[in-house]
This record gives structure tokens, C-alpha cells and sequence, in this order.
């Protein structure tokens, strides 16, 4: 039978979705590893990664951890920056460090073949890094020229002021670097934090194609990491200010719009039909929002509604780069999209084309592999299991319009807590 090739292909929900947890092994310095195997693929994704300890820094030391990890590749007590890049170079490797609000780390991506050449380099930058005066002040002339072009940036400084509407302007994660804050690092103040902090209740990420040797192995030489037990940390309770902020920048073209307030942990029973309503909302390129304002009235390239979280704290955002002159009414178009969706029931069209298109962007985040472990980390930095997306794909092939109302009416009956306007 030919092929008709001016069809699609009709769309199958799968009927399962079945998802293992990784291996799980206790090494003897207190770490955690966790190991999906990955046949026939010649390739190794190591990622070790620990607490951060920024939530006890004082704000004018926020850059320090991230600093600390740049330079772990400017040379250690057996080589130098250069002969590093060498090394990682001549065995198609790179290391990238890992860093966000709560978490610091160390990515090693080799092939199988390369990966033990270059393992005891990547093992060495975790004590023997030796932070070169001179190549921390050129690190610091670049990150003023870098703060110098975010400050021109609408969207940068929207961002930021979004997350003081959180959590409050002493708030590290509110942290606006500055000049000040560059000028103030030191190679002392990074070999503390390195010595003292960087390195604390460590999680490994292995996915790799090795054998039961290969793996005993590679724990035994991980066991010799150093591995801190994270100092408690400061208690920061969260004191939202300057909720509603429009800032005129003189010569702007656009402005910067965010929207949005706290929202619901990946824990709560409520968070499925949450996340689904986002998606009409605007999580995808056929939501509300950008059926309105890209291609009804062309006031924007893109406008997207996402569920984030930093740390422990939960929040969903809108976010657009809009024409300056049409930002309110951007503003009231956004607001009656949201009323919409919670007084008016959806259609069976639209509702199967968002089934459809959700369960076929949660499968395609499992395309390989490596795409195990990244879905893995995502759930168990919330204690949850992979079970998680199975539950998910249950879900996602029953909702209906009436549990969109309903978590509507729930979560998103009142205005937006926050918005911003920088531009």
C-alpha cells in the first residue's frame, strides 16, 4: 500500500508509559549516586553536584560560588589553564560547571573510549584548583562589561525586580549584581568557599554504558571526593515588595512585561490540572496568549506563561517583550485571556489539541537516554519518583474543561499578585 505523504500521521496516545528509577548506591564519603545505564551509547554524562551554601553569604559575597566554579578550570597544583583545555580538547571532553539558586557543581561529558583519560583531571578540580590572581581579574573586567550590556537589557532587569516582588530586595535570590559586588571578590574569599563550602552533600549523576566493574570502579574513586556536610542555613522569610512596578527606560523600544505570583509545588494534588491550564494559558505556541497578542494584534514575537521554581519556592510567571506603546493594553488583554479560561468552558477542539500536544511534549522529553537522568533530577529535587510521569500521562488523558474551570476558579480568580513593566 503506498503512502499517502500529504497526511500527517494520526496521532496514537501511547497506552502506558513506564519509567525506571535509576540505580541507586550509598557511597562511603555520604554521597548519593544514581546510575542509568545507557546501552550502546558511547558516551558518559557524569554530574556531581552539591548544595549551595549562597543562602549564608552576605548579599555583596553572592558571586563568590559561582566565580568559584568558573575558575576551577585556570589551573590546579599539576596543570595549567591552557594544558587543561589541551587535555579536554585531545579527548573530546568538556567539563561545564552547574550552578542555580540552591544547587553548585560539575559536569564531565566524554565519550567511553576518552572518558578514563581525562576522569583523574576532572577529579583533581575538586581539591587542587589554585585560582590565579590574574586570570580572576580578567574574569572580573569581563563580568563588569557583561553587567555594563545587562543593564541595557529591559528584559534583565524585569527579571530581577520580578524576583524582589517575591521574595523581597535583602533576599540572595532578589541578589542585583553590580560593579561593587565584582570588585569585591578576591582570590581569598574563593579559596574559603571552596575549601569550606563549596563541596556539601553531594549527588551524583551518572548515565553511562559500563559494566559491573566499570561501575565499582568509578564508585570507589568517587568515595574520595570531598564531600561537606552543608552548614544550616539561614532562615529567609519571604517579604514581597513593589508588586506593581512600571519603570520608563528613555529610549526603549519595548518593554518587558512579567506577571504572576506563587504557585503550587510538583507535590500537590492540584498541580496536574494546574500545569494543563497553564498550557492553555501560554505554554505553547497555540496557547491564548500568543493566538492574541503575536497573531491577532502583532504586539509581540512571543509571550509565554510558565510554572518555575527556585529553591523550595514554587511561582508561575508571564513574560513578553512587547511594543512600549501597547504595553497596557497588553496588560488588560493578558487579564481577560485569564478570565476567560476561568469563567468559560473550553471547547472539545481546543481541548484535544492541548491533550494531544502535552502528551506528546512529555514523551519527546524522553527521546534518549540521557534524557532519563534529566527528567529524574527534575522530579527528585521535590521527592518524588519517576512514577510522577506516569501519573502524569494518566492525567493527561482525561482532563476535562470542567477541571479547568474548577482549578481556575481555584488559583487564578484575582489579578496577578505581580506585575512588572521595565521600558
Amino acid at each position: 500500500m503506498e503512502l499517502d505523504r500529504s497526511k500527517a500521521p494520526a496521532f496514537k496516545v501511547p497506552e502506558d508509559f513506564v519509567v525506571t528509577d535509576p540505580e541507586k548506591y550509598f557511597l562511603k564519603n555520604g554521597a548519593t549516586l544514581y546510575f542509568f545505564k545507557t546501552p550502546n551509547i558511547r558516551a558518559v554524562k557524569l554530574d556531581v553536584v552539591g548544595a549551595s551554601g549562597r543562602l549564608n553569604l552576605d548579599l555583596i559575597d553572592q558571586m563568590v560560588p559561582r566565580f568559584c566554579l568558573q575558575m576551577l578550570l585556570d589551573g590546579t597544583g599539576k596543570h595549567s589553564s591552557e594544558e587543561i583545555s589541551d587535555i579536554l580538547d585531545f579527548n573530546a571532553s568538556e567539563v561545564t560547571p552547574l550552578t542555580s539558586f540552591s544547587h553548585e557543581g560539575l559536569r564531565l561529558l566524554s565519550t567511553k573510549k576518552q572518558f578514563w583519560n581525562v576522569y583523574p583531571l576532572f577529579l583533581s578540580l575538586f581539591e587542587e584548583a589554585t585560582f590565579p590572581e590574574d586570570f580572576l581579574e580578567k574574569k572580573k573586567s569581563q563580568k563588569k562589561l557583561q553587567l555594563k550590556i545587562e543593564r541595557e537589557k529591559t528584559s534583565s532587569k524585569a527579571n530581577q525586580l520580578f524576583r524582589e516582588a517575591l521574595f523581597g530586595s535583602q533576599h540572595p535570590f532578589a541578589f542585583e549584581a553590580l560593579e561593587d559586588n565584582v570588585d569585591g571578590l578576591t582570590t581569598s574569599k574563593l579559596r574559603e568557599y571552596y575549601t569550606n563550602s563549596l563541596w556539601s552533600e553531594l549527588e551524583i549523576f551518572l548515565s553511562a554504558d559500563l559494566t559491573s566493574q566499570e561501575l565499582e570502579d568509578l564508585i570507589i574513586s568517587l568515595e574520595a571526593l570531598p564531600n561537606r556536610k552543608s552548614q544550616p542555613l539561614k532562615e529567609w522569610g519571604l517579604n514581597p515588595e513593589n508588586q506593581r512596578l512600571n519603570i520608563t527606560k528613555e529610549g526603549a523600544m519595548q518593554s518587558s512585561l512579567r506577571m504572576g505570583g506563587p504557585s503550587l509545588p510538583m507535590t500537590h494534588p492540584d498541580f496536574f490540572a494546574l500545569s494543563v491550564f497553564n498550557t492553555f494559558l501560554g505554554g505553547y505556541f497555540g496557547s491564548r496568549l500568543i493566538k492574541n497578542i503575536r497573531e491577532d494584534k502583532g504586539h509581540t514575537y512571543g509571550i509565554y506563561s510558565s510554572l518555575q521554581v527556585i529553591d523550595q519556592y514554587d511561582y508561575w510567571m508571564i513574560g513578553a517583550e512587547v511594543q512600549r506603546n501597547f504595553k497596557e493594553e497588553v496588560i488588560f488583554e493578558v487579564k481577560q485571556e485569564i478570565d476567560r479560561l476561568v469563567h468559560e468552558k473550553i471547547d472539545s477542539d481546543e481541548l484535544e489539541t492541548v491533550r494531544n500536544y502535552s502528551i506528546g511534549n512529555m514523551i519527546s522529553q524522553f527521546s534518549n537516554s540521557f534524557d532519563l537522568m534529566e527528567r529524574f533530577k527534575s522530579v527528585h529535587r521535590n521527592n518524588l519518583s519517576m512514577r510522577f510521569y506516569r501519573d502524569k500521562l494518566a492525567y493527561l488523558k482525561v482532563f476535562t474543561a470542567e477541571d479547568m474551570l474548577e482549578v481556575g476558579a481555584k488559583y487564578f480568580s484575582q489579578e496577578p499578585e505581580i506585575q512588572i513593566t521595565v521600558g
